[in-house]
């Protein structure tokens, strides 16, 4: 199946763990203004686009999250594309990237901030929402950013440790089962 004939799953109420990436895999996300203006993006498409956030990690150059949506509502996409135009439209001046971009980006009128599209996986029970939580907070650690998920502070692991879903020293071991063998982002 080619790019051009993709189509996502619109499935109301769902839950979705999905990774946006940086252009070019440029490392802001995890500056101050990265952080403030994912945060403030965030919050700002929940007013009028209620979704939960169920896990989330932010790292230099791209964030995965899980997401669950209201019943009655599958509009994940729209949410993507205004995190990403509120992020681009009110910070990206003072994130301040030189970064060149392509005839094409140009003439969608994209910026040098984002990858143009995004991934997505329908979370199809507990066993695979587990999984992808193990994945989202052990990812620090697979990038060498930290050696424990709790050295990482921008991750929703102190939650899950705060709430006991995981212990203390949770990820330690290193034996953390993860769904990465499937994909490497």
């Amino acid at each position: 199946m080619s790019m051009s004939n993709y189509r996502r799953l619109h499935i109301s109420g769902a839950t979705y763990f999905i990774t946006q990436v940086t252009y070019q895999r440029q490392p802001w996300l995890c500056s101050d203004i990265g952080r403030t203006a994912v945060r403030a993006a965030l919050g700002h498409v929940r007013k009028n686009y209620p979704f939960s956030i169920d896990a989330f990690v932010l790292l230099p150059d791209h964030f995965h999250t899980l997401w669950t949506l209201p019943t009655g509502d599958s509009n994940l996409s729209m949410r993507m594309l205004l995190i990403k135009r509120f992020v681009t439209k009110y910070y990206g001046h003072q994130l301040g990237l030189d970064v060149a971009i392509s005839r094409s980006r140009e003439k969608r009128k994209e910026g040098n901030l984002w990858q143009r599209r995004f991934w997505e996986h329908l979370i199809r029970d507990d066993v695979d929402f587990a999984n992808h939580c193990d994945y989202i907070h052990y990812n620090p650690v697979r990038h060498q950013l930290c050696e424990l998920p709790q050295q990482w502070a921008f991750s929703s692991v102190h939650r899950f440790i705060e709430q006991n879903i995981y212990s203390l020293d949770w990820g330690s071991s290193g034996e953390v089962q993860l769904v990465s063998d499937i994909w490497d982002v």
